[in-house]
């Protein structure tokens, strides 16, 4: 049923680069949502679900790393496949460092596009399972503070709301990442990316 096929966005400012992803990802089972301005596409995504998005990386409206960007902030299990008409390395570099699977320069080769697209789809189909649904701005706020070591009536204070709340956001964030102890959520919450881990301490040289 179409309800099982792969959701696949694209956005790009230049039409015929969307006609021809759309064209050539045709031989896949996927359905494919293009979007010629980044911020309806950020919308969108936020809304309902999506299997890759495939980002152009110079866009008047928003630059694509910016996109990119708010895509791991917002909706870390999203994986992105970068493409730019102004291939270099450092541009390689700064894309994949901002939180891209991938990197395909214009003109676009089909048979590179579709080996990409099935590549990136299979290794993501189980965060996925896992996380189909975004967190909302205040469960996001929510998730830090319990990570940080917060009890309910701390981060109630914090964000002057009510403890009960607190309490219903912290369970729809646990329902949302699948998980039922406050453990598997760390593992979950630094898995996706939600949060970042501690850094390292140096060991003490004395």
């Amino acid at each position: 049923m179409s309800t099982c096929r792969k959701q696949v966005s694209v956005v790009d400012d230049e039409v015929g680069v969307l006609k021809a992803v759309e064209e050539t990802l045709a031989t896949l089972d996927v359905e494919v949502t293009c979007f010629v301005n980044p911020f309806t596409c950020l919308e969108r995504l936020q809304l309902q679900k999506c299997d890759l998005l495939i980002a152009d990386l110079k866009m008047p409206e928003m630059d694509g790393i910016e996109l990119l960007t708010n895509v791991k902030r917002r909706i870390p299990w999203v994986p992105v496949l970068v493409v730019t008409g102004y291939g270099d390395i450092p541009t390689a570099v700064r894309a994949i460092k901002a939180g891209a699977e991938d990197f395909i320069e214009k003109p676009l080769d089909k048979s590179t596009l579709i080996s990409l697209v099935e590549s990136i789809l299979h290794d993501n189909e189980l965060a996925n399972t896992v996380a189909g649904r975004p967190l909302t701005p205040t469960q996001t706020k929510v998730l830090k503070l319990v990570i940080d070591g917060n009890s309910n009536r701390e981060i109630a204070d914090l964000l002057n709301r009510s403890v009960r709340t607190i309490e219903v956001h912290r369970a729809h964030v646990m329902e949302k990442l699948g998980v039922t102890s406050m453990l598997e959520l760390i593992k979950r919450a630094i898995a996706l990316g939600l949060v970042d881990m501690p850094p390292t301490p140096k060991p003490d040289k004395r």
